[in-house]
Formats: structure tokens, C-alpha cells, sequence
């Protein structure tokens, strides 16, 4: 009788349901809702640059050769911290933790590289470029075109900082043996959240660079 009413009780936490951990399937709604978030931010951002009498500027007036190579190679960065991501998961699962640690810490600077080029930027752009953030005074450049920069990448931003955050504690449980081989789940969950940073702002880049 016990044995049945476990089996009607359904999976526990953490326990497959659907043929998935509970906690893959609720990083995967997580994702899809925020694409759609960042769907609606690329649509509001096609919808004001295409709008009749916009005005608005191409990419390379406004960044410069210099500024588009700039984060093209801070997006061959990111891109590398979403390869060495894969290879945390890889060494975990042939039990080669000290390895999977390094992984790990290569996918932590990464991400640390990448916020700290974004900032650069940004303060370049606030202070000598777009200066509307912290002053009244007119400036002929395209207020929509910096407001909607500042929103996309910031808010992508946002979430890079998060991963980095998320990553770190992964490292810190690694490195104390709190994390080990027989839990990959916890790895492939944070994978499947660094690997969807990283194709949004491939996304990001391509309409707000190079278009």
C-alpha cells in the first residue's frame, strides 16, 4: 500500500517529470518567456528605426570601424565563454572535477572580460557621444537609436551579470566538493542559461552593429 501511494505521488524535487529534471523544465519556460521579452525589445527596435521619416543612423556613423570591432571581438569572447561552458559539463562527466573547476573559472573571466568591454563602451558613448543621460541640453544625434541601445544592451547586459554571478556559485561549489560528477543536471541547467545570453546577443549584435 505504501509503495503505491508513492508511486501516485508523482516525482519528487528535483526528480524527472516529462522525461526531464523539474529544474531543466522550469529553466526552459524561464527562457522562453524571455525571449519573448527580448522579441518584443528587437520589434520595438525594427519598428522605430523603419518607421517613416526616422532619420535614423547606420551602425558604422555612429560607433566607428573602431567601435564595431571592438564588440565583435567582445561577442568572439563571449562566444568562447559559451565553448568553455561546454566543456565544464564534459569534464564533470568523466569525473574530472579539477578540470571542470578551471572550466568553469575560464567561463567566470569570460563573462567578467565581456562587462567590462560593455562598460567601457558605455561610458564612452555617455560622456562623448550620446551626453542626454545626465544633461538637458540638445545634441544632434538620434534620441531613439541611444535609448534603444541603452535598452537592449543594457538589459542583455543585465543578464550577463547575472550568469556571472550564477557561474561563480557554481565555481565556489566545485571547488568545496559540493558540486561533483553525479551532478551534471545543476551544470547542464546553468549551460542551457549562458548558452541562451550568448545567442541573444549574437542577436543583438547582428541588428544593432552590423544592419
Amino acid at each position: 500500500m505504501a509503495t503505491h501511494d508513492a508511486a501516485m505521488a508523482g516525482p519528487g524535487p528535483g526528480e524527472e517529470s516529462l522525461g526531464v529534471t523539474n529544474g531543466k523544465l522550469g529553466m526552459w519556460t524561464f527562457l522562453v518567456m524571455d525571449a519573448m521579452t527580448f522579441a518584443g525589445f528587437l520589434a520595438a527596435y525594427a519598428r522605430l528605426r523603419w518607421a517613416p521619416g526616422s532619420n535614423w543612423p547606420l551602425p558604422i556613423e555612429e560607433f566607428g570601424p573602431v567601435g564595431i570591432q571592438l564588440t565583435a571581438l567582445n561577442t568572439f569572447i563571449l562566444i568562447c565563454s559559451s565553448v568553455s561552458m561546454v566543456h565544464v559539463l564534459a569534464e564533470q562527466l568523466r569525473g574530472n572535477m579539477v578540470a571542470a573547476r578551471k572550466w568553469m573559472a575560464v567561463t567566470v573571466i569570460g563573462g567578467l572580460i565581456f562587462l567590462g568591454i560593455q562598460g567601457f563602451e558605455w561610458t564612452h558613448l555617455i560622456l562623448d557621444l550620446w551626453p542626454f543621460v545626465y544633461t538637458d541640453a540638445t545634441y544632434g544625434f538620434n534620441q531613439n537609436f541611444a535609448a534603444t541601445f541603452f535598452s537592449l544592451t543594457g538589459f542583455h547586459g543585465l543578464h550577463v551579470s547575472v550568469g556571472v554571478i550564477y557561474n561563480f556559485i557554481l565555481y565556489l561549489g566545485i571547488r568545496n566538493g559540493k558540486i561533483g560528477p553525479e551532478d551534471t543536471s545543476i551544470t547542464e541547467i546553468a549551460g542551457l542559461y549562458w548558452h541562451f545570453v550568448d545567442l541573444i546577443w549574437i542577436l543583438v549584435f547582428t541588428f544593432v552593429y552590423l544592419i
